[in-house]
């Protein structure tokens, strides 16, 4: 009786257990079955979106989930959608945007006003002459970047704030070269100031949008909108300035702007507006702004020595052209002539060889036979460009090695840099 018992329950273990096995089966069959369903139906789903995508763009995706969208707006920010029909929203996507950088950065962008003792009435008296500009908040302790043409000359400097205070403002240091400088403002405890924030010139891409705040014509912290319509330009102000690597842009700018930021999408300062191209006087939507990289280089020694010494080389340099070298029949075709060295400068000393065949190039005399420069250190030099690019970190004093071509023979060399002077930088615009 027991044994038979005990063979039943036995018996009904295993059932039970055969029985939750082949349910556990059972539910994993057909959850496989149902994931492949699924994959299949993903599959199927994402070539149907791939498709409507191509054909409709992004809108048609959005259309079939049942969201209506008024505008797309692939911006630097990312992709942003405003929903609902146009009664539903007041400002597109573009709209916000600039909204949004106005309202970041206007605060960091000051009026700056200059007195210039120049005037002379018919009494011999000496009249003030007034100029403004506009600069950029570098700190809350009151630095601020602008040109140097705006401040430089100034007899006395003036700064208005946002918050419509005006305060009395000291030369910190000077630039001439890039037309860069720092100015300086107190302002009482409880006044906050905004710096701005400060991005990078160096992945510039012509056709990006950018944002020009300034104060042109003394109308405060105004406002344009445009694109990067150039890359470095080499351009001559009407101060006589030259400013390499410029930024050309089609944002209004006009008289007033000058050291206001120039900004992107996110309202980071990509550059400095500095000029413009006009034959009238405003602007023209030819604008140039220095590159932001080129001042936060400079900053620092503005800031601890009121100026910035650059290097450069004793001698005088040509760029090669396709003319030129089938003139010379020279062995290279890119590279620097150098036409002539300052005798018993580091240059010369060094030994590196200036031309002895004087000929007339355009309205210009220079002289052929000289090496021809191809890298400075580990950097190749194909231009002027090149040249000034590759020697902007260096100090005069420093030395470099400059690798040079002589007839075919390659010949390395160390030299020691000089000042550099605007004399040396208006030899390379055309």
């Amino acid at each position: 009786m027991l044994k038979n018992t005990r063979n039943r329950l036995v018996r009904l273990i295993l059932m039970i257990l055969v029985g939750t096995l082949s349910v556990f089966f059972a539910l994993v069959l057909v959850r496989w079955t149902n994931s492949i369903a699924e994959d299949k139906q993903k599959r199927e789903l994402s070539q149907a979106l791939r498709t409507i995508v191509e054909e409709q763009g992004a809108q048609g995706v959005l259309n079939l989930s049942g969201v209506p969208v008024a505008n797309i707006f692939h911006g630097e920010s990312g992709l942003i959608l405003f929903e609902g029909n146009e009664a539903q929203w007041l400002y597109s996507a573009d709209e916000k945007q600039n909204i949004g950088v106005y309202e970041k950065v206007n605060k960091s962008v000051v009026h700056i006003t200059t007195t210039v003792e120049t005037q002379v009435n018919a009494f011999m008296d000496v009249l003030p002459a007034q100029g403004t500009g506009s600069g950029i908040i570098l700190s809350t302790d009151g630095y601020i970047l602008t040109n140097a043409h705006v401040v430089e000359k100034a007899a006395s400097l003036k700064v208005g704030l946002y918050n419509n205070q005006t305060y009395p403002a000291k030369l910190i240091g000077v630039d001439s070269e890039d037309d860069l400088a720092v100015i300086k403002i107190q302002v009482e405890k409880e006044v906050t100031l905004h710096p701005a924030t400060l991005g990078t010139s160096e992945e510039l891409k012509v056709g990006q949008k950018v944002i020009a705040i300034g104060n042109p014509f003394g109308y405060d912290r105004t406002m344009t909108v445009g694109v990067v319509s150039g890359l470095n330009r080499p351009v001559r102000t009407n101060e006589g300035k030259i400013v390499m690597n410029a930024i050309q842009t089609d944002a209004a700018i006009n008289p007033g702007n000058s050291g206001g930021p120039l900004l992107n999408g996110r309202g980071e300062v990509i550059g400095i507006n500095s000029s413009i191209y006009s034959t009238t006087g405003s602007s023209q939507g030819v604008n140039f702004a220095i590159p932001i990289d080129t001042a936060i280089a400079v900053i620092p020694d503005l800031i601890k020595l009121g100026k910035v010494s650059r290097g450069w080389l004793d001698l005088a340099a040509v760029q090669l052209s396709p003319q030129l070298v089938s003139y010379a029949k020279l062995s290279v075709t890119k590279g620097v002539l150098v036409s002539q060295v300052v005798g018993s400068g580091f240059a010369d000393k060094a030994g590196i060889r200036g031309g002895t065949q004087m000929v007339q190039y355009g309205s210009s005399v220079i002289y052929l036979g000289g090496d021809i420069i191809t890298k400075v250190n580990d950097t190749v030099v194909e231009d002027l460009n090149d040249l000034y690019l590759a020697l902007l970190p260096y100090k005069s004093g420093q030395k470099v090695n400059i690798t040079v071509n002589r007839k075919g023979e390659i010949k390395r060399m160390e030299v020691q840099l000089i000042e550099r002077t605007a004399q040396h930088v208006s030899a390379l615009v055309r």
